[in-house]
């Protein structure tokens, strides 16, 4: 493990970050108000522990190394996620006009699918890549230990914390959403509303232009 001083800085760095609002916190919130409680901690699951799993393996065997030498990697999966959020919210939006989905909108998604979605929001969300590929690693003192167990230990640690922030914001949006859902008039709005924030996600993720890989290179 790093100092205890290092430690220390590590976990005020990540609170920050966990407290900042980001995509992967508005996708939660989002599927929370428009598909209940129970979407949300799924989306959060597939956020903290299916994209975790991979980000982590990615920063243990190096292969961030080549997103540091690479910066236009990071731009791609960015750009590809901020197409799924679109492609996402218009498929979403497209269904709220018809008669049907206004009465099963809490059952439109499953609960596989709020996984997939909150691990590929996860994996191409370029605040959480950052912190991970380039901010994470000045955290690690080779005199402490092997580098690869430090990566590790700080990258867990890191992941896990979305089980408490993402999931505070699951449980409450959902239970919003879930009132909202006791009124027939309003479930058409919980559809439209998800389907407009994703929309804004991937044109936010599209409108932040070259940064992700010039934070990257400014780091490297």
């Amino acid at each position: 493990m790093p100092t205890p001083e290092t430690f220390a800085t590590f976990l005020f760095a990540l609170a920050l970050l966990e407290l900042s609002p980001g995509p992967d916190m508005m996708m939660v919130m989002a599927r929370g108000l428009g598909q209940g409680r129970r979407t949300a901690l799924c989306t959060m699951s597939g956020m903290v522990f299916v994209a975790g799993i991979i980000q982590v393996g990615m920063l243990v065997l190096g292969l961030a190394s080549l997103i540091h030498s690479w910066p236009l990697g990071l731009d791609l999966l960015r750009w590809a996620g901020a197409a799924y959020l679109i492609w996402l919210g218009i498929k979403m939006l497209r269904s709220s006009a018809t008669a049907s989905s206004r009465a099963q909108s809490q059952s439109s998604i499953s609960d596989w699918e709020a996984v997939k979605d909150g691990a590929i929001n996860s994996l191409t969300n370029p605040k959480s890549l950052l912190f991970m590929f380039a901010f994470l690693p000045q955290f690690v003192d080779p005199a402490q230990g092997p580098i690869w167990l430090q990566l590790l230990i700080l990258g867990t640690i890191q992941k896990l914390t979305g089980v408490i922030s993402l999931g505070a914001v699951a449980i409450a949006a959902g239970s919003i959403g879930q009132w909202m859902a006791r009124h027939p008039a309003v479930l058409i709005w919980q559809e439209r509303f998800t389907g407009l924030v994703m929309i804004l996600l991937g044109a936010r993720l599209l409108l932040v232009g070259g940064s992700a890989g010039t934070a990257i290179k400014a780091r490297s």
